[in-house]
């Protein structure tokens, strides 16, 4: 066996001279598996990292993929669809290449920018050998988003607290939803072993816990409970058990029935969470000014009819949306947005349309609206509305804008005031129409009962670039153009 060895060392210290060092190279090139599958010369991979697919996006819900390991992408291939806060966007290729490794599965959310999702080998290449980073920022899986989604928001990953330090025991480090089951339910952190990152215990450790002690018992002691009057035999075999009533409501446990005062948390989309963060800003740092005003749509209405009878089919938003660009267009000073540097009047009007999607509300913009027909308005308002609602709209779709209007008509809103799209000055709140009786007069003064379709609108407007008066003479002149739809076709 000695000999054998020292041999085989002899062939290699011979093998390896200057100039048998490409041979050797070379044997070790065909010499990839040692004793084990793996491969010890990897295919060096392109990154795909997860983009910033709008301005405010910090986050993003990977939906689908749309290829497969092993399959040829090209350069402008759709390689995923990816939720942001805004929309459901397309990712496209900006490589040539195979797709060789899916690090992120559809279906995980909250995604943070720069994650790596997948790895592109290069065509020609072994892409079953593709060489795994070591480094990778780590993206939760469904269950754990999931999960994680129901947490309550805390400022870090991991907001943890820790609980008093007692005498012959452990300090333990609380997650939030975990302190809360536990003092809810009375359970000693202490017995059992954390499982979460640097010694946390998190929510689903508490969850086991509860699990194994098999109670919903809320941890108040009879001492504390308030006294309840003595009840009589036979109101004692009909009333039912009486519960003490906890500090905080219980959380509800899957599998198990409820207890009085339990709630479900639902975890919100990342569209959701920034149309609440938006809509708290705008209304605690924008200063809001109302007014409306009484449209007569019967000239919209008898237009509109005659339009059918040709097949040409246009809403009364198509006529509202036309009659507010040309206002703007005759009242430049409400067609500004503001900074922190100041107001800023815009040279384009784009007009936002708010529409309700099955995510939430998404506005997207009719460009340069006051240049473009009803005719046009009508199609591109459609066009926008269906991908709105299918999330495939593009971010130069819907971010911007000058100037939004939300119609509430069809849902039989009589009239309503709507929250400010920052950093936009002014939204046009529309209501349903309805039917007015007014007394009419002649030149002869002969007065008549007549019917009219009216129409409510409330504009809402940023005080510090639309005071009242001007929001008043921009409501008379929209009035005017409304009312008069023919004249619209002159602009």
């Amino acid at each position: 066996m000695a000999a054998s060895l020292l041999g085989s060392l002899g062939v290699l210290r011979a093998a390896l001279t200057p100039r048998s060092l490409p041979l050797a190279a070379a044997q070790l090139g065909r010499c990839r598996y040692v004793g084990s599958s793996r491969r010890l010369l990897g295919v060096a991979p392109l990154k795909v990292l997860m983009p910033a697919l709008s301005p405010t996006m910090e986050k993003g819900n990977l939906v689908k993929w749309l290829k497969k390991e092993g399959e040829t992408v090209n350069v402008g291939d759709a390689l995923c669809e990816i939720e942001t806060d805004k929309a459901v966007v397309t990712l496209d290729s900006s490589d040539d290449g195979v797709l060789a490794k899916i690090m992120v599965e559809e279906g995980t959310k909250d995604v943070i920018l720069g994650s790596l999702i997948a790895l592109l080998v290069a065509e020609g290449e072994d892409w079953k050998q593709v060489e795994i980073p070591v480094e990778t920022t780590s993206v939760p899986s469904p269950v754990q988003s999931a999960s994680a989604a129901m947490e309550p928001a805390a400022p870090q990953a991991y907001s943890s607290s820790v609980v008093q330090p007692v005498p012959g025991r452990r300090e333990t480090r609380l997650s939030p939803a975990a302190r809360q089951i536990l003092e809810t339910h009375g359970l000693d952190p202490s017995s059992t072993a954390p499982t979460g990152p640097r010694g946390i215990f998190t929510k689903e450790d508490a969850l086991n816990m509860l699990k194994l002690k098999g109670t919903m018992t809320p941890s108040r002691t009879a001492a504390s409970a308030p006294l309840q009057p003595p009840v009589k035999g036979s109101e004692a075999a009909t009333s039912p058990p009486g519960y003490a009533r906890p500090s905080t409501p219980p959380i509800s446990i899957p599998g198990q029935p409820l207890a009085p005062g339990t709630f479900t948390e639902i975890p919100a989309s990342n569209i959701r969470q920034v149309i609440a963060r938006r809509l708290t800003e705008s209304k605690t740092t924008i200063p809001h000014s109302y007014a409306s005003i009484d449209c007569n749509i019967d000239q919209v209405l008898k237009l509109r009819k005659q339009l059918a009878k040709d097949d040409i089919k246009i809403s009364v938003n198509d006529f509202i949306i036309k009659a507010a660009a040309v206002t703007l267009k005759q009242m430049p000073d409400v067609n500004s947005t503001w900074s922190n540097e100041g107001p800023h009047q815009l040279s384009s009007i784009d007009i936002s349309v708010a529409v309700a999607t099955d995510r939430g509300l998404v506005t997207p913009i009719v460009r340069d609206a006051a240049t473009k027909g009803v005719g046009e308005i009508s199609t591109v308002v459609k066009t926008l509305a269906k991908k709105a609602k299918a999330g495939k709209l593009r971010p130069e779709e819907y971010q911007g804008g000058s100037f939004s209007i939300s119609n509430l008509g069809m849902f039989g809103i009589s009239g309503f005031s709507a929250i400010i799209n920052p950093p936009q000055a002014c939204i046009l709140a529309i209501g349903q129409s309805r039917h007015d009786l007014t007394i009419s007069e002649d030149d002869k003064g002969n007065r008549t009962l007549c019917r009219k379709d009216m129409m409510t609108v409330t504009l809402s407007s940023d005080g510090r670039l639309v005071d009242d008066e001007l929001a008043s003479q921009f409501l008379e002149s929209f009035k005017l153009n409304l009312e008069n739809p023919k004249l619209l076709a002159v602009f």
